[in-house]
């Protein structure tokens, strides 16, 4: 019974209706024009704005590539629609709910500062979503800042067409969490509540020990206080929707539409369904919910058998309009449905193949936003992952090769330019030893990274320093430089030189110069079981504080024995700071968070005692951001030393 849904066939679907009396825009409408270039795929913009009386109205027509196949067309897309919380004024548009930032950071060691979470909302932003869900915050006061802050200044931050972007608090139906989620994201100009409850039978026996009837009360309690508290735009979750009971849902969901809800989203929480059952329950729940009509239908699809993309195309083509996903699909277990394989499937198969859904999100911020996210996270792309791997656009077969230098739509269905990576300098420069500053700025611009000064000339002094010894320098390497300056968070301590030697005698020594929160170089030496054990014991002497290092990993970015090296260290508070980093999450379960540090060097010692020293850098500045229990001395005491402000020393 619980999953007597699932195996329906959904019955066909009438177009999605407008529900406000108002007619679609009528630039709605795409049609193909011929490819003026093989580059035609990047987007152009036109805009004009027009001003009527008491409204402001903006039209952005969007130049796109659709398909990129041999007929060579590209089409016009209408403006993005008026975000108006409970409808969707064009049928075909599909809103793309982004929660990196709060289901993407349950993944194991992907903790977030503060900051970082600003730069990936900004990131987000030039990407195009609809949605950033910025966190959870009852879970601690560091995540309720991060939240508030995204929400006061990227949440205000309207561009000139009158776009920003909804800054969305996770919450359960507690009054404490929906609280603190509106009071975090109230500042923003379009903020969102979203709230869960699970549903399914086995949730409800074993985990809310509720009855149906307890679980729609408190459902409906949380719509309603919400409505109280000045929320205008709510979403309802029923967790684990896909094995909860049909004729349930139904209740649920028309009883928090009546109470407030706009938006309903439906998760795959296990990532049990398939995609045809997953379309059907969209169409079911579309056909036998009433009030339906009146809310936006959302998806939520984990990963757990791999169909997560494939279960939010399939509830988009059935109804839903808006997807819910993470950058590079990061999230707990096996992920989430990956937001640029969503949107990169929709830009270019949702005209033909999906009677005409599109989605508002600028493919070519693509590559930069997974590098962020994966050098912020700790998270490394799998080399063979869609669209942003590094081997998504790599042809080695003889076979293949052949083909591609025929020509590349042979075995490409879409160009790396369109996601804002290049395969090769158009302009004809190779970078190498002779490369001067400005040449590096043109490539980094090129590759999506616009650095500030102080950073764009660490990364020209270690651009020359890796040139002496490496003679092809790639743009893999460019990027790896660019990232590890550009992504990594503040420096409370900071690693100015590093010595080792090691050896068959067993007296592997490493000695670190450090410069710490106060400005002062300090230098410390240990010994270890190799120069990599040795250089971290080093840097412990220094730091103070207790960790347990959980996971250690390198690879390599180009291949030879002079490729650039990438390491990503996975640390664990323990001892008396053990505490500071316990949390509780979304569904209750409390778990020690850990905290990852990434860095690339040509020498592998060094890479890998930055990425330590990063990562601890991390995890200072998270328990900075927490209360200090005055209960705990001795953390009081550990936290303040390490975190303590720099101060001016006289010369």
């Amino acid at each position: 019974m619980a999953t007597a849904l699932l195996g329906r066939v959904a019955a066909p679907l009438a177009p999605l209706a407008s529900t406000s009396g108002r007619h679609a825009p009528q630039c709605g409408t795409q049609r193909s024009l011929p490819m003026p270039c093989r580059h035609a795929s990047r987007l152009r913009h036109i805009r004009r704005r027009q001003q009527q009386p008491g409204a402001f109205r903006t039209t952005c027509v969007v130049v796109r590539a659709e398909g990129q196949t041999s007929n060579g067309s590209i089409s016009i897309s209408p403006p993005r629609p008026a975000y108006i919380p409970n409808r969707i004024d064009d049928p075909n548009y599909v809103r793309i709910f982004d929660t990196t930032l709060r289901d993407g950071e349950q993944s194991p060691g992907a903790t977030l500062t503060a900051k970082e979470k600003l730069d990936i909302s900004r990131q987000l932003v030039k990407m195009g979503v609809d949605i950033i869900e910025a966190g959870f915050p009852q879970a601690s006061p560091g995540d309720f800042a991060a939240v508030k802050a995204i929400a006061d200044t990227v949440g205000r931050e309207m561009d000139a067409d009158g776009y920003v972007p909804v800054i969305c608090g996770l919450a359960r139906c507690v009054p404490s969490d929906y609280t603190a989620a509106w009071n975090a994201v109230k500042g923003a100009i379009r903020p969102r509540v979203h709230i869960f409850l699970a549903s399914s039978p086995i949730h409800m026996t074993y985990k809310l020990k509720m009855t149906e009837d307890q679980v729609v009360k408190n459902a409906v309690a949380a719509c309603s206080a919400l409505v109280a508290l000045g929320c205008e735009d709510i979403e309802f979750s029923p967790e684990d929707a896909t094995r909860s009971e049909p004729r349930f849902l139904y209740r649920l969901l028309e009883e928090v539409i009546k109470a407030g809800a706009t938006t309903v989203n439906i998760p795959d929480t296990t990532g049990w369904a398939l995609p045809h059952e997953f379309g059907a329950l969209i169409a079911d729940l579309r056909a036998n919910t009433p009030g339906i009509e009146n809310v936006v239908i959302s998806t939520h699809c984990q990963n757990d058998l791999g169909l997560s993309t494939a279960n939010s195309l399939a509830g988009a083509q059935a109804g839903a309009r808006q997807i819910e996903s993470t950058i590079n699909g990061i999230g707990e277990r096996a992920g989430n449905a990956s937001l640029e394989e969503v949107a990169l499937a929709i830009y270019l198969r949702g005209k033909s193949q999906m009677g005409g859904l599109w989605t508002g999100i600028k493919p070519e911020a693509t590559s930069a936003t997974s590098k962020m996210v994966s050098d912020y996270s700790g998270m490394m792309v799998q080399p063979h992952k869609a669209i942003v791997g590094a081997n998504a656009f790599s042809h080695e077969s003889g076979i293949h090769q052949d083909g591609m230098l025929k020509n590349a739509e042979t075995y490409e269905i879409m160009r790396p330019e369109l996601i804002g990576r290049t395969r090769a300098d158009a302009s004809g420069l190779v970078m190498g030893k002779h490369s001067g500053r400005a040449a590096l700025a043109k490539r980094l611009r090129d590759l999506g990274f616009t650095l500030p000064d102080d950073q764009l000339q660490e990364v020209f002094v270690r651009f020359k320093e890796l040139a002496d010894v490496k003679k092809g320098i790639t743009d893999e390497d460019i990027v790896a430089l660019a990232g590890d300056e550009s992504h990594q968070p503040a420096a409370v301590w900071d690693l100015v030189d590093l010595q080792a030697t090691c050896g068959t005698l067993g007296l592997n020594t490493a000695t670190v110069k450090m410069k710490g929160p106060d400005g002062i170089l300090r230098i410390s030496s240990a010994t270890g079981t190799g120069p990599v054990d040795a250089a971290f014991k080093a840097v412990d002497t220094l730091v103070g504080v207790e960790v347990s290092l959980d996971d250690y990993s390198l690879r390599t970015v180009t291949e030879g024995i002079e490729a650039l090296a990438v390491t990503r260290c996975v640390l664990r508070p323990v001892g008396s700071l053990a505490a500071q980093g316990v949390v509780e999450n979304a569904q209750g379960r409390r778990y020690q968070r850990t905290f990852s540090g990434t860095a690339s060097s040509d020498d592998i010692v060094v890479a890998s005692c930055r990425a330590y020293v990063s990562g601890l850098n991390k995890l200072i500045a998270y328990i900075k951001s927490q209360q200090v229990d005055p209960d705990i001395p001795v953390a009081a005491e550990q936290v303040q030393r390490v975190i303590a402000e720099p101060v001016v020393v006289a010369a």
